[in-house]
C-alpha cells in the first residue's frame, strides 16, 4: 500500500492483522464496498459494485461473468479491464485462498462519471467447487484453481 494512501481514514480502517502481517481487507458487504484497482499504472479505490443502488443504470451485483465481457455486453459502457491488486480473496461462502498476482476487474463508470469496480468471474473449476462449494470464481490473472 502506498504510504500516501494508506494514510487515508478510509484505507486505514480496513487494515487488519493475519498472523503478524498486515494487510488490507476490501469486502462487498462493507458499508461502503470499494476496491482498490489498478489502471494505467496508478492505484486507485473506486465503488464496488452497485449493490447499495447508487446507480439506476448499472446492474445491481458487485460481479460480473467474463462471458458477458467477451461477448460484448459491456462494450457502449466505456468498461475497462483492470487489475484488483490482491495477496488473498474471500469466496462468499466464507472460503479464503491465496492469490499470487491479482484478481481481473472491469472498471465502468457510472451515469455521473464515477468510477464503479466489478470483479470479473467464470465458472468454477471443479478443484475450486470442491474448495469453496461456489459455482463461480473470481478470475485470477495468471493463476488459476
Amino acid at each position: 500500500m502506498p504510504t500516501e494512501l494508506a494514510e487515508l481514514r478510509e484505507i486505514r480502517r480496513r487494515l487488519h492483522k493475519r498472523g503478524e502481517r498486515p494487510e488490507y481487507r476490501f469486502r462487498y458487504d462493507d458499508r461502503s464496498p470499494r476496491l482498490p484497482v489498478r489502471r494505467d499504472g496508478s492505484l486507485q479505490f473506486v465503488r464496488w459494485g452497485n449493490l447499495r443502488r447508487k446507480s439506476r443504470h448499472l446492474p445491481e451485483t458487485a460481479w460480473t461473468w467474463r462471458q458477458e465481457i467477451e461477448s460484448g455486453l459491456w462494450r457502449s459502457s466505456g468498461a475497462v479491464l483492470v487489475e484488483i491488486p490482491a495477496s488473498a480473496a474471500l469466496d462468499g461462502r466464507g472460503v479464503w485462498y491465496h492469490v499470487e498476482r491479482g484478481v481481473q476487474g472491469l472498471l465502468v463508470p457510472d451515469e455521473r462519471g464515477m468510477a464503479v469496480a466489478y470483479v470479473v468471474c467464470e465458472p468454477a473449476s471443479h478443484y475450486y467447487k470442491n474448495m469453496t462449494g461456489s459455482t463461480r470464481m473470481a478470475v485470477l490473472i495468471s493463476q488459476r484453481y
